[in-house]
């Protein structure tokens, strides 16, 4: 038996008002088009829901069971109502987002603390991964965003990079490194260190390469690879190995044991930011976590 659940809605209001005229004025219908839509729930269930009582309809037993069951369905729709309301303004809903493994570090965490508290009722689920895995699980629709640098967005059209800051990467070593004897910092120093790079195919070692190679390094000497960023900066810090690293994101792991040589080229810039599809319909709670970001950043810069 299929039933109506608006019927059973109006039921509820009709017990509630005492009449199928004041029913009718609270629903904004008329008090004839109520009457025929009890009429169709009785007939959909083969049992009258009222008895007369001179010119007054009565809810009779059944009629007051089925009562709370519309009025249970008029909670939940006012519920949804709420809560559809709430999560395109950004203030309920969830949060599915994804990095590498040095943005989802401290840059991250930070701004997701912060965002979670301020917004107890969102989710949030964080995803970390290499970049062309991160690009595969948006596109599959597992993530909603990913903070990655803009590379990650340029060969696939259905994906939007909003910018949020330049994560410029630069040279890493320990801090008493003997480079910082040599002044001003030739090519020529860089091919006579050894490297530890990053695995072989990721983004940051294409970038490190194209990098050494425009700036007149004619090659570099790697005697490590790794993909884990944690032993990236253990062993540079207790090693005379260089490397490269996105500063605005590792700067909050230097401490004192690591420092960025003062060595730049233009094929450093690597903007970083919102990644999302093209496609995906308009989430408030995405575009309050960007809009956070965004003012966290320009506020660092005043």
């Amino acid at each position: 038996m299929k039933i109506d659940p608006k019927h059973l809605a109006q039921l509820s209001v009709v017990v509630e008002a005492g009449s199928f005229q004041s029913a009718a004025d609270r629903l904004g219908l008329t008090q004839p088009a109520l009457s025929r839509n009890m009429k169709t729930l009785e007939a959909r269930l083969g049992a009258s829901l009222f008895r007369r009582d001179g010119r007054r309809s009565i809810p009779n037993t059944l009629g007051m069971r089925l009562s709370r069951n519309g009025l249970a369905i008029r909670l939940a729709e006012e519920q949804a109502g709420i809560v559809a309301n709430q999560t395109v303004q950004g203030s309920v809903g969830e949060l599915r987002i994804g990095a590498p493994p040095i943005v989802a570090g401290r840059f991250l965490t930070n701004a997701l603390s912060k965002f979670m508290r301020e917004n107890a009722h969102c989710s949030v689920e964080l995803r970390t991964g290499l970049v062309h895995e991160l690009r595969s699980m948006l596109e599959r629709g597992q993530i909603d965003i990913v903070l990655g640098p803009q590379s990650l967005a340029d060969p696939t059209e259905g994906l939007d990079f909003v910018p949020l800051i330049d994560d410029r990467v630069g040279i890493l070593c320990r801090t008493d490194h003997p480079l910082f004897d040599r002044g001003a910092i030739m090519p020529s120093d860089l091919e006579q260190q050894f490297w530890l790079a990053h695995s072989r195919g990721s983004l940051l070692r294409q970038q490190t390469e194209a990098a050494m190679v425009a700036s007149g390094v004619a090659s570099m000497q790697i005697v490590c690879e790794t993909d884990s960023i944690r032993s990236v900066l253990e062993i540079v810090a207790d090693t005379d190995l260089i490397t490269t690293m996105p500063k605005a994101t590792t700067n909050p792991y230097l401490e004192n044991r690591l420092r960025f040589l003062g060595f730049d080229h233009p094929q450093f810039h690597r903007p970083l930011g919102a990644i999302r599809r093209k496609e995906a319909l308009p989430n408030g709670v995405e575009n309050g976590f960007i809009a956070m970001l965004q003012a966290d950043h320009a506020a660092s810069h005043i």
